[in-house]
């Protein structure tokens, strides 16, 4: 019998870019020979598993009604003591080799992690966001970006309402935030934290974080995308593929497709839909809203694409549909910010546009239309070799190895 990884995350379906991970990875270690044990959250969404009846009982975050209620998932959020009780009867049953946890706050929350500690289980946690350093985990504030809360001053994630401008929201993350860092639920439990981007790397140790427990390594595309033919061939426009949400930059996309004359999908949907349709129509840019898509329709959408377009104003992370991009044989225009700019090659994947400024996008846009159809090709045949290269499934299984290794998992496959 080979080793057991035990795979933790809040939600078992593909739900966003770490879901997405999530489920790659537990089906590349099972292919490897390993066995991939999940555990996560009952949800309706969830994909069948024969693990689903240790899984912790649904909490929708900040969706509860009735005081006590309220009182009683708010205490789930920051310790929840079902998920302690449910992963030590796992745990009991698989004896795991190792445990990988991807988000879990919120809704598994940290409690397992003084659990793994106790019975030895070596662990790992992929950073998919910024929640270890900034309360409300994006490092944003209703006014932008937001380093306030840096050295320790988290009362200001209730101060600024970061969490849906709701005081009690943010007061309820602010707390959590607090008794998370006096237990060191992370900092003294996870073994090592996995982190895709460079900059996440780096803003993690500008707020404290040892880098000894920091390791880096990149997200991966599915290996089917990056080896089948490219047999799509490009159309006449840009494409947005992602939550439509402020953060998002697609405000300023829809304004620079506006001044450039260039043509615009968006492929998503989210609290911003109606405000950026009637943007549109002000701005008279010719946009087209193709709502959501997933699979094989997403990625149809993306071939064909001039350029897939990143135009983030936050700090994004390593975002997986940039390499499905590059995977799928077309080159990507992203924002010099987060961790954008390392996974673009400027003028040799893609072309970079500085954030929050719609010229200099609607520049980039420009540049890449006056570029030839083979020019925009070759861009997108250096990204595919860079992915196969560097962001394969194949890197990805023998970097997680190699780490499970240093930390003392045998391969007994």
């Amino acid at each position: 019998m080979g080793n057991t990884l035990l795979a933790i995350n809040n939600y078992f379906y593909r739900r966003g870019g770490a879901e997405a991970i999530f489920l790659d990875q537990m089906d590349m270690f099972e292919r490897a020979g390993w066995q991939a044990v999940p555990f996560s959250m009952q949800h309706p969404n969830n994909l069948n598993s024969n693990w689903s009846s240790y899984f912790v009982p649904e909490i929708e975050f900040g969706s509860q009604s009735g005081l006590l209620k309220k009182v009683e998932h708010s205490l789930e959020v920051i310790y929840s003591r079902k998920a302690r009780a449910r992963l030590s009867g796992l745990i009991d049953r698989v004896r795991p080799d190792v445990a990988h946890a991807h988000n879990v706050y919120h809704h598994i929350s940290p409690s397992i992690f003084p659990l793994l500690k106790q019975r030895g289980i070596p662990t790992i946690m992929t950073v998919h966001d910024l929640k270890l350093a900034c309360p409300a985990y994006k490092m944003l504030s209703p006014h932008g970006i937001c380093e306030q809360c840096k050295g320790g001053r988290i009362y200001n994630v209730l101060a600024n309402r970061c969490m849906k401008g709701s005081v009690a929201l943010s007061g309820l993350v602010m707390v959590e935030t607090a008794v998370h860092r006096t237990l060191g639920l992370y900092r003294n439990h996870i073994d090592k934290l996995v982190v895709p981007s460079r900059f996440y790397k780096t803003k993690l140790i500008e707020w404290g974080w040892p880098e000894e427990q920091l390791t880096y390594i990149p997200n991966f595309v599915d290996q089917a995308i990056s080896e089948r033919p490219v047999t799509v061939d490009e159309g006449d426009y840009y494409l947005f593929a992602g939550r439509l949400a402020p953060e998002k930059g697609i405000a300023t996309l829809i304004k620079a497709a506006g001044l450039s004359g260039q043509r615009v999908r968006i492929a998503g949907t989210g609290p911003d839909d109606a405000a950026l349709r009637a943007l549109a129509r002000e701005v008279g840019a010719d946009v087209e809203f193709m709502g959501y898509l997933s699979g094989q329709a997403l990625h149809t959408a993306i071939a064909r694409a001039k350029a897939l377009v990143l135009p983030s104003e936050w700090y994004e992370n390593a975002p997986v549909s940039l390499l499905e991009s590059y995977a799928l044989g077309r080159p990507v225009i992203g924002t010099a910010i987060g961790g954008i700019p390392e996974l673009i090659k400027d003028g040799n994947t893609g072309l970079i546009a500085k954030p929050f400024d719609t010229e200099s996008l609607a520049g980039v846009l420009t540049a890449m239309s006056q570029l030839s159809k083979n020019a925009r090709q070759e861009m997108g045949a250096c990204g595919r070799a860079w992915v196969r290269q560097e962001f394969s499934q194949a890197a990805y299984l023998e970097r997680t190895t190699r780490l499970y290794s240093e930390l003392g998992v045998k391969d007994t496959g």
